[in-house]
């Protein structure tokens, strides 16, 4: 056995002689394609409030939601299973750098006649013969000398790809997190649409009741009548399209959690009514940008195309294998441990590339045109980021204004209803002055309606675009 103890040694003095130098090309993080700063007018608070959910939706009907979709919804399960998949994917490649060791016994009996021969040669006792063989072998089998680097190259593309699928498993989370937001923002929306387009219906009833009213009198006359049953059908058919918009909000909200059945949901909620993180800095660092989990997923393939390279690089040169075993064979299974019956085998091998047709500078071309591709989607990846907070950035700078703009329309134009109302139930102004006013007081509420949706939907893209980590909550019932 000692023979065994010295081939195990030599094996191992080797592995570590092997080093950890690889001959891929060093990597250094590319130079930033955007601005360092994406301006922004209005002060707030911390930044760092909207890297997380619960922070910027403190809406607790809203975190329930969020909360069930992130447990149930199928395309984070998805995404969630692939990181699993490319974690068993880079752990396979791990075992490449470790040598595979097997041990194995064998019993062999053999029976030969008095005239049998083996391997060509004749048995003279002239009698039978039988024989029995035990061993026993613990082996390494042709494990790779990575002298060249090529399997550290190979484990650490394995292992970021399986970072860079995490971070995309960590981006479909975020990108959950601000559907439900937006799906359950634009029910209430539309569940509010609804209620004024049946306030509407209803009150042009009862000023169509009042002009046929007037006309039997002798005050008005058929045309308000018409006026007032077209605007009233107008009205209805609002009704309708939204009753069937509601609808497929609620299908479409239930979709992105996951479930059969959707909550209870308070239907008398309104959109002022939704808590949301509105205030931001006065100006977002684009460095910010590189904590986002695209941008981060994006940079981890940049860096196992850079690995690729170094694989690429080491199929030029020889690669070395070992195997190796040692162990003992006996006639006599009580004696197969004993001292003198112990055997070993030591069978180094090398493989150098001579002619391949051109495959390997094929393969080295291909990995440096993979890495150029990973560097264009990395730069695309902060481009795209710096845009998207860029866009919701110029749209929070105007929001408050068009909100404002829109909060007193509407108020003016309910008050010009009002007015209107009262001169046509006086008999100062025909009916023509009554619907105007009315249409104008229907569009302003649809109007501000819209706007406050505006404002909900831009904080919800602006936690979007940042990327923030999500987290799941334990607690369901807040």
């Amino acid at each position: 056995m000692s023979h065994s103890i010295k081939i195990g040694f030599g094996l191992f003095s080797l592995l570590f002689a092997s080093g950890c130098a690889t001959m891929a090309p060093d990597y250094n993080r590319p130079e930033s394609v955007v601005n360092d700063v994406i301006s922004y007018s209005e002060g707030g608070d911390m930044i760092n409030q909207l890297y997380d959910w619960k922070a910027v939706f403190p809406d607790p009907t809203l975190q329930r939601l969020i909360n069930v979709a992130l447990k149930n919804n199928r395309d984070v399960r998805i995404a969630t299973l692939n990181v699993e998949r490319a974690r068993a994917a880079y752990q396979i490649q791990r075992s490449d750098s470790l040598p595979s060791i097997s041990a194995n016994g064998t019993y062999t009996r053999q029976h030969f006649g008095e005239h049998a021969s083996a391997n060509g040669t004749a048995f003279s006792s002239g009698s039978e013969i039988d024989i029995e063989q035990f061993s026993a072998n613990a082996g390494v089998s042709a494990y790779e000398l990575d002298l060249f680097g090529r399997v550290r190259s190979l484990n650490r593309q394995a292992l970021n790809n399986y970072l860079a699928t995490d971070e995309e498993r960590k981006t479909a989370e975020i990108l959950l997190v601000s559907e439900v937001a937006n799906a359950y923002l634009r029910l209430i929306s539309d569940r509010e649409l609804l209620q004024i387009a049946k306030d509407t219906a209803d009150s042009q009833e009862a000023s169509l009741k009042l002009t046929e009213l007037r006309v039997e009198n002798g005050i008005g006359t058929d045309l308000d009548v018409q006026r007032a049953i077209t605007s009233i059908e107008r009205a209805k058919a609002d009704v309708a399209i939204l009753e069937a918009q509601t609808a497929r909000d609620v299908n479409a909200l239930q979709l992105l959690l996951g479930v059969s059945e959707l909550p209870s949901l308070n239907a008398d909620r309104r959109l002022e009514d939704i808590a949301m993180a509105r205030s931001l800095p006065d100006g977002v660092p684009s460095g910010v940008l590189l904590s986002r989990p695209d941008v981060i997923a994006a940079e981890n393939r940049l860096i196992a195309a850079n690995a690729n390279i170094g694989a690429a690089r080491a199929a030029f040169f020889p690669r070395i294998l070992l195997t190796a075993s040692a162990g003992s064979s006996t006639a006599e299974l009580s004696d197969l441990f004993a001292s003198g019956t112990g055997v070993w085998n030591f069978s180094p091998s090398i493989s150098l590339p001579i002619f391949t047709g051109g495959r390997n500078r094929a393969q080295l071309k291909s990995a440096k045109v993979d890495l150029d591709i990973a560097l264009s989607e990395y730069e695309k990846a902060i481009q795209t980021a710096f845009r998207e907070v860029a866009d919701a950035l110029a749209t929070r700078n105007t929001i408050d204004a068009r909100l404002s703009a829109t909060k007193k329309l509407a108020q003016a134009s309910a008050n010009t209803f009002f007015l209107s109302n009262n001169r046509f139930e006086n008999g100062v102004d025909d009916y023509l002055a009554v619907l105007d006013a009315q249409r104008a007081d229907y569009a302003a509420r649809q109007e501000l309606v819209a706007a406050q949706l505006a404002e909900a939907v831009n904080v919800i893209e602006i936690f979007r675009a940042l990327g923030g980590p999500v987290k799941q909550s334990s607690d369901l019932s807040s």
